[in-house]
């Protein structure tokens, strides 16, 4: 049966099942089991588009930090040059239906607006009803929707065919790939496509998974090692056994409820777990652990590049990430995200942005640095910021100047560090003014600070003496700025 006579067949039983006569056949059964979910959900079949259309800033966000942002290349290569040589659009929704991504052929993407297949609409099946994503999505399990298979009229004039996408770890349900496009371009392989595209893509993130354990092994190591020769394991934060050191039977996954610090090990055993940065170290009763704490050392002050140096490691920071470290290295005892959020960004940020950085900047900086709820430095930490606060404290201005190579963070807009910069600098300038002394002045006067200020020039012109051969280019730079 050809696609034009398959769809006034199955428009021919949509009306007789939904107008409630009697059909002479009945709908697939995964179409009439979808149908009534749909129905019992309130789905108007007249509906003209998903009733749930996100803003832009949202869809970013969860965009953002997405395990399917990761396979995104490989979903593209699979998919869209076919998508776009067949008139379809390639779509990947969240494991709520949620449109994140779009692609394909300018104008079949313009013919799906007018349908909301597009980014940001929530697809559903109690939302839109039967589809191929809300549908697959259900089921757990790849479809295609044809024509009036889908509950909703307007949606008839397309088919679809999706697969679901799982988490290789968990076996949580990530969210769908699937090819939609107008009814004349139906073809019967891309179930086949979407199916093959969506294992593509789980293998892809169970490389991934393989990559992060080892790096999660490597950074962790050190707590398993701590229990010398007694028993243990270091546990993913999903539970998955990483390494193990004498227990006599573990299985490969263990169970561990949030905030739980003892579990059962299946055997009548119990286990006490010990939360990580990363995940969880495992160990029995009675172990002791040896713990020492990697250090971190923070450069947050003067112009150049802010850095942060874990155990010896240099890490360049970009400013976002040395904004977060600023912050909770001034803040010992910890800030929530939405804390975080207020200081970085005021009133106009997103919790769920904070979440996604500090996930980020844990990665980068290893295990044992940052800890969570609340957000705080747990290494042992210095920085030049904190040595410049200390040494005003006790009155050395040698020292503070040693430390302040110029402002904190100077290209950060953030509303706390601006204050926290302009206080650190309007202390150290009056300290340093007040005592009259040249040497300081001079050593003031060479940092970003000092360099511009009218007031330490014009004291450096009556605190140096007329033989001092630095007195010539400070009242040529006095001259300057008199100008």
């Amino acid at each position: 049966m050809d696609a034009p006579e398959q769809a006034r067949r199955l428009s021919g039983l949509y009306d007789e099942v939904l107008g409630g006569g009697r059909a002479a056949t009945d709908p697939r059964p995964l179409v009439a089991a979808s149908w009534e979910r749909s129905l019992a959900a309130a789905v108007d079949p007249e509906l003209d588009a998903p009733p749930m259309i996100l803003d832009e800033g949202t869809v970013e966000e969860l965009r953002a930090d997405h395990p399917l942002r990761a396979v995104l290349p490989v979903l593209r290569q699979t998919l869209t040059t076919i998508a776009d040589e067949a008139s379809h659009i390639m779509i990947v929704t969240d494991a709520q239906g949620i449109i994140l991504w779009r692609e394909g052929a300018a104008d079949v993407k313009r013919t799906a607006d007018r349908i909301a297949l597009s980014e940001g609409a929530v697809w559903s099946e109690d939302q839109i009803g039967t589809n191929g994503m809300g549908t697959a999505l259900a089921v757990g399990t790849p479809v295609q929707i044809h024509s009036a298979e889908h509950l909703v009229r307007r949606i008839h004039e397309w088919t679809c065919a999706a697969a679901p996408v799982h988490d290789p770890d968990t076996g949580r349900l990530l969210g769908a790939v699937d090819v939609s496009g107008p009814l004349r371009t139906v073809h019967p392989a891309m179930v086949a496509l979407v199916t093959a595209a969506a294992q593509l893509a789980e293998g892809q993130l169970k490389v991934r998974m393989a990559a992060a354990d080892e790096m999660l092994r490597a950074r962790n190591m050190r707590h398993l090692m701590a229990l010398g020769d007694a028993p243990g394991a270091l546990l993913t934060p999903t539970g998955r056994v990483l390494a193990v050191q004498p227990l006599e039977w573990l299985p490969d996954r263990l169970v561990v409820p949030e905030g739980a610090d003892r579990i059962d090990l299946g055997d009548g055993r119990e286990g006490l777990v010990e939360r990580l940065d990363e995940g969880y170290l495992l160990r029995m009763p009675g172990t002791s652990v040896r713990r020492t704490r990697p250090s971190l050392r923070l450069k947050l002050l003067g112009s150049g590049q802010p850095i942060a140096i874990v155990g010896g490691r240099e890490i360049a920071l970009t400013l976002r990430r040395a904004e977060v470290l600023a912050l909770l290295l001034l803040q010992p005892t910890g800030l929530t995200a939405e804390q975080l959020m207020l200081q970085l960004y005021g009133d106009e940020g997103n919790p769920t942005t904070v979440r996604a950085e500090m996930h980020r900047l844990r990665n980068l900086l290893g295990g044992g640095v940052l800890d969570t709820k609340p957000y705080r430095i747990v290494a042992d930490v210095s920085s030049d910021v904190t040595e410049v606060h200390t040494a005003l404290r006790n009155g050395d201005l040698d020292k503070a100047l040693v430390s302040y190579a110029g402002p904190l963070l100077t290209r950060s807009e953030a509303p706390a560090l601006r204050a926290e910069r302009d206080e650190l600098d309007a202390t150290l300038r009056r300290a340093v003014l007040d005592t009259g002394d040249p040497e300081l002045l001079w050593r003031f006067a060479q940092t970003p600070t000092g360099a511009e200020d009218l007031e330490v020039f014009e004291a450096l012109d009556t605190a140096l003496r007329p033989d001092d051969p630095r007195r010539a280019a400070a009242a040529a730079r006095l001259t300057r700025l008199l100008d």
